[in-house]
């Protein structure tokens, strides 16, 4: 199980929005200086990511919890999105190759092979996220920020 605290954004009918913050790594080893991903991560430029989840549990705005979906079909997921489109790539630049014999024949059918199978992948993407599945579960719900209160027996003196 893959598993992200958030950031409560809304509470509405059992849905809750939440802010999921981007990480500069893994966070798995030490090896920062040589590690892909964290190098990729700052390629990008950091923005958050909003997620809906379902909960019958009333959450308030800045209320932390802890999501999880599982590992499988984030794997699933993520074959999906990037060997699809790289199938999709290489049989159309093939196909277009063995039919027209040409290079410029090769990438063209590259580019709408690519193109086709994004966009099949992205229906099939669609249709897989409404799987239960494919949905995010609430494995841990943190304190209210209203729940805490310090309060001070002694003021202290101006």
């Amino acid at each position: 199980m893959m598993k992200e605290w958030a950031t409560v954004v809304s509470w509405q009918q059992g849905v809750a929005l939440l802010r999921c913050e981007p990480k500069a790594g893994c966070g798995s080893c030490h090896a920062r200086s040589g590690c892909g991903a964290r190098a990729l991560n700052e390629l990008v430029p950091e923005t958050e990511h909003q997620l809906r989840v379902h909960t019958d549990q009333p959450l308030e705005p800045g209320q932390r919890i802890e999501v999880g979906i599982a590992e499988g079909s984030l794997l699933r997921s993520a074959m999906l999105v990037y060997l699809t489109p790289l199938i999709g790539m290489m049989l159309g630049g093939g196909l277009l190759q063995l039919w027209l014999g040409s290079d410029a024949a090769a990438a063209i059918g590259a580019l709408v092979g690519g193109m086709g199978a994004f966009l099949l992948a992205r229906r099939l993407a669609r249709r897989l996220g409404e799987q239960d599945a494919y949905q995010p579960i609430v494995l841990q719900i943190g304190l209210p920020p209203t729940a805490l209160r310090l309060q001070a027996d002694n003021p202290l003196p101006h």
